[in-house]
This record gives C-alpha cells, structure tokens and sequence, in this order.
C-alpha cells in the first residue's frame, strides 16, 4: 500500500503554524516600536481610548526570554494572546494526537494509564506552572490568579458550553429515558429529545464529582475563619489530589480500556473511509460535506459481489482485509463489527443497504489509519516532543501577556485567563467531542461525557496537583474562595446530573449554559461586592 510520505503532510497541515511563527519572529525586529525606551513617547500620536488605561503605554516592559516580542498597550497584548494561545492550542492538539497514537500501542496499564493522560493535561498544567514561578513570591502570588482562571475555566468550560452543546449536537428522540439512535422527529423538545448514556459513563461522572475533594480540603480553614493552619491544609490538600491522580490512573483500567476504545473507534473508522477514498474515482463528499451519491454507490456496487442489495460482513470483511491496519491491535472481525455497528442504524438488521451506506459515509471524519507501529510510534513522539516544546516555551510569554493585557485595561486577570485560555488549551478536545457527538447514537454520546468527565478530572487532580505545590513550595496565600465555590457549584450540579441520570433532556443543556455566565458573576459579586478575595 502506498503511503504518503510523512515531511509532506507535515508541510501541508502545519504550514499555517510555521508562517505564524516566522511572522511572530518578525515582529521582533520591529519590537523596538512596540517597547517604549522611557524617552519616546510612542503615546503622543494616537488617540487614546477613555475606558482603557490606554492603547499605547509609555511605560516599558520585559521581553520574554529577552528577545520575545513585549508591549504595555492594549492591543499589542490582545495580539500577542491571540498569536500564544493559538501556539498553545497548537501544542494541545499534538499532545492529543501524539497520546491517543500511543495509547493505542501501550494499552492501558502503568504507562499508558499515568504517563499519557497526564500529556493530555500538559499544556494547562504548564501555564500553571509558570503563572507561579515568575520573579519574587509578591510578583508569583499577583501572577498566579492567571493559573486559578485558567484552571476554574477550563473545568467549566468543558461542564457547560462543551456540555450543553453536546447534548443539541447529539439529541434524538427520547423513549422511556433512552435515546432512539439516528431519530430525531422531535426536534426540539425539552423533555423528549436529549441524549442517553450508558451506566458507566455515570461511573464516570461521580468520579469527577469525587475529584473536587481536595479543594474540600485546602479551603476547610478559610470556611472555619481560621488563620491558623492554612499552610497544613494546602499540604494535605495536595497528597490528596496526587494520590487521587495515581488512584484515577492506574487503579481505575476501565477508564482507560473506554478511552481506548474511543481512540481505536476513531481510528477504524477513519482508516475505513480513507480506505474507501483509494478505491473511489472521485471524492467521497463534496466541499460542502454533502455525500456524493454517485460514487458512493458506485462502490456500493462494487463491495456488493452477490449483487444482493446489501453488504454483508463477509464482504466487508473481504474489503477490510485490503487496509492492512498493523499496530491497531485489532483483527478482521472486530473492525467489521466496528463498521457495521456504526453504519447499521436502521433496521439493525447485520446487513447494509445502500442509504445506510451513504449515511454512514456522511456521518464520519476523514482521518488516517495507522501504518505500522514503528512509524506510528515515531510519530507519535514527534507529536509528544514538539507539543512538550511549544508549551513549555510560550506558556510564559502568555502568562506575561494576559497579565500586562490586565495592568493595561485594569480587568483582573482571572475573568481574562477564564474566558481566554481555555480556548487555547481545550478547543482540540472540544472539537473532538462535539464531532463525536454528532453521530446521534447512544454509544457515541457515551464516549463523548465520558471524555468530558474524564478530563475535568484530570483537571481537579492534576492541574490543581501543580497549583497546590507551587502555593507550598513558595510560600504563597491561598486565597481563592469564590473560584474554589465556582469549580465546586458547577463539578455538583453537572456530575449530580450525569451521576444519577443516564438520559439528558434538552432541558439539561439550558442548565448547563446558564451555570457559564452565572460562574462568572458569581466570582465578581463575591469578590468585588462582598470582599472576599
């Protein structure tokens, strides 16, 4: 089997990340017009905004690693969060990509359970991280508010906006609370169209629910208007969050069996029709993702040997032997049983006809299968090193930028970490999910929460692992009550939700869209209201 040679497809699909690079790279030589000197007032030419400190500052700054691109005006930081965290969601969706290629090799077990989930949370645990090693522990503890928005909008981001959407993407209609797979004659129904799950996917959910424990823990003292104590609270609170992390990991293989099988799903269905792509003469969609019938029936034909009207398993599997698929671990027939559970979703009767046939085409990604497990075990550390790369180099210049963006327009710096970050870091997992979501079939909408749940929890164990040890090991005051009630309000309100129901009405959805905009206020009113930061 041809395959495409791998620098090729790197030059096609990163392209856009190289230019952009090249182009922050030249913004450096023309830095000196964004930096003021102390003397030349770069201010005096323009017109100054009433509701900002300004647009353009006077007022110098430091560049990162002394030769990244700085400024103190407002729309030079907005430019420079957009340029960092577009490299950030970059850097994401390596780390994504590079773990699921390794899951599927490793397996679940010690490696593949601790090392490749933590990956997946790196690029969040790495603005973390560095919010909290800049300069002195005053400079580190008025930075650190960045890493707690980012962590508190990551969290509910994924519980509501992913969540919500998640639910429309994939409602069908609802019969005695399980959703009618590929049904959708109730449009938009709040109680009888929605999403159904199955019951370990509320396991699932109460283990997220579970995870906020230790956020329990280091705010008990503050809750008890205790000053004594604080510091043992945020050490406890940490061995506690690291052995739920090894706990989450290791000891719980069904969690990563079911992000396996989501990973290898993805990727035999994706090898299916890039497969069938080298045997059409034409494209299998138009540009507009509509199928185009004409060759797909052409094929249709083509697999059909006995001319019946229907593809059976015998003649996929005949097909399916052509897509040599080494290093998936998979044989023939779970490939086919694959294919046939995602296709057959008519009469269900073991059989294709060729409307479900086009369906089936329709509702898939195109993707890439694996070739070998050598070369997809080098790819996958190519991922692994250049995600690692780009997010441990420009994790700092973003931190830098979202809190110069806050000094130039006296925003606090959590709302803009909040709001801002989590784009960077979770669009990949987030597009991901809501594709998969709309596949409008129960198994698929139970692969989808499970994924949602799985890294909120990463979040609350992991991320706050990393934040807890930077506010020990630095000496730094805890002092995030409003956030710690935000995280701990929406993890409740959406795992009591997923815990003990396994259908989400469309009512659900409205639930969880309202809890953004109330987090958000939330953290204002008892901050800035009632004085509790």
């Amino acid at each position: 089997m041809k395959v495409m040679k791998p620098h090729k497809k790197w030059i096609n699909n990163y392209i856009p990340i190289i230019t952009l690079l090249i182009f922050l790279i030249s913004v450096v030589s023309a830095s000196h017009d964004l930096v003021s000197d102390g003397i030349n007032d770069l201010g005096s030419s323009y017109i100054r905004l009433p509701s900002f400190k300004s647009l353009l500052s006077s007022e110098s700054c430091e560049p990162s690693y002394g030769f990244l691109p700085c400024t103190t005006t407002v729309l030079g930081n907005a430019f420079l969060i957009v340029v960092y965290g577009y490299l950030m969601y970059t850097a994401a969706t390596f780390l994504s990509n590079g773990s699921e290629l390794l899951l599927e090799i490793l397996g679940p077990g010690i490696i593949g359970g601790l090392f490749l989930p933590i990956l997946g949370a790196l690029p969040d645990a790495m603005l973390i991280l560095v919010s909290g090693l800049s300069g002195t522990p005053e400079t580190a503890q008025d930075q650190v508010s960045v890493g707690m928005g980012l962590l508190a909008g990551s969290t509910v981001m994924l519980l509501t906006v992913i969540w919500g959407t998640c639910v429309l993407i994939g409602k069908c209609d609802l019969e005695n609370s399980i959703a009618i797979d590929e049904t959708n004659t109730k449009g938009f129904d709040l109680t009888g169209s929605g999403v159904s799950v199955d019951i370990w996917t509320s396991y699932a959910a109460r283990i997220m629910a579970l995870s906020v424990l230790p956020f329990l823990v280091v705010q008990l003292p503050q809750a008890l208007n205790s000053s004594s104590g604080r510091h043992l609270a945020v050490l406890i609170a940490l061995i506690l969050s690291l052995a739920m992390l090894i706990s989450y990991c290791v000891f719980q293989p069904w969690i990563q069996k079911r992000r396996l099988y989501y990973v290898k799903h993805k990727r035999v269905m994706t090898g299916f029709l890039k497969h069938l792509k080298k045997k059409a003469l034409g494209r299998l969609c138009d540009h507009e993702g509509n199928p185009n019938r004409e060759i797909i029936t052409k094929i249709f034909h083509a697999l059909d040997h006995d001319e019946s009207g229907y593809l059976s398993r015998g003649e996929l599997g005949a097909f399916v032997v052509g897509m040599n698929f080494e290093g998936m671990s998979m044989g023939k027939d779970d490939i086919v049983e694959k294919v046939m559970k995602e296709f057959d979703t008519g009469n269900q009767d073991g059989k294709l006809d060729l409307e479900e046939f086009i369906q089936g085409i329709s509702n898939e990604e195109a993707g890439e299968e694996i070739e070998n497990i050598k070369a997809t075990t080098i790819k996958a550390i190519l991922f692994l090193v250049l995600g690692t790369i780009i997010a441990g180099v420009f994790a700092d210049p973003l931190v830098d930028a979202v809190d110069n963006f806050s000094d130039a327009t006296s925003i606090p710096s959590f709302f803009i970490s909040f709001i801002a970050l989590p784009l960077a870091t979770n669009s990949s997992e987030a597009v991901s999910a809501l594709i998969f979501a709309s596949r409008k079939n129960r198994r698929s909408a139970s692969l989808t929460f499970s994924e949602l749940y799985g890294a909120v929890t990463m979040n609350n164990v992991l991320c706050l692992s990393v934040f807890l040890a930077l506010v020990y090991g630095r000496g730094l005051v805890w002092d995030f009550s409003s956030e710690v009630l935000v995280i701990l309000l929406v993890c409740v309100i959406i795992g009591g939700i997923g815990s003990f129901r396994t259908a989400f009405p469309i009512w659900t959805s409205f639930v969880a869209f309202l809890l953004y905009p109330a987090s958000l206020a939330l953290v204002y009113v008892l901050d800035y209201v009632f004085g509790w930061s």
